[in-house]
């Protein structure tokens, strides 16, 4: 038999490397921008009435997510707590790929939203937050005489 050069994880242990000087300078390479594969996920789109945050966040208790928007900014933070296998000193996790510990994620608000009125409701593991843009600033139909 003929051995490897390499370790059987070395594409593991490349890939931890990878992630931890991404983490480090606080960058993640995409082609859609520097927040793709942080956790939580998010879709961000808007309509002429509001701007609408939609956060994937599975298994985590509403009560530990905190939502606040702070001088045009939206932060959405919160922790998700390690599942570890249980069962003693024998027990052990051969791959590990699900999210655990503090998140943050912030997004910019445009300057016609009202954060007094806004709004967060959690269902299916999804957080929908909805920033209604004030009524002055929302598109008015004029009728022409």
């Amino acid at each position: 038999m003929v051995g490897s050069l390499f370790s059987r994880d070395l594409f593991r242990e490349l890939d931890l490397l990878q992630r931890e000087m991404q983490g480090a300078f606080g960058i993640s390479p995409s082609i859609r921008g520097i927040a793709r594969g942080g956790f939580p996920a998010l879709n961000v789109g808007n309509s002429p009435q509001a701007v609408h945050v939609y956060a994937f966040v599975p298994g985590i208790d509403p009560s530990a997510i905190q939502v606040e928007i702070e001088k045009g900014v939206l932060v959405i933070s919160g922790e998700r707590s390690l599942e570890a296998p249980t069962g003693g000193e024998r027990s052990a996790v051969h791959i590990d790929e699900r999210f655990s510990g503090r998140f943050r994620r912030v997004v910019s608000l445009p300057d016609d939203v009202d954060p007094a009125a806004a709004t967060a409701a959690y269902r299916d593991g999804v957080l929908q937050v909805q920033v209604p843009r004030r009524e002055a600033a929302r598109p008015q139909r004029i009728n022409v005489q």
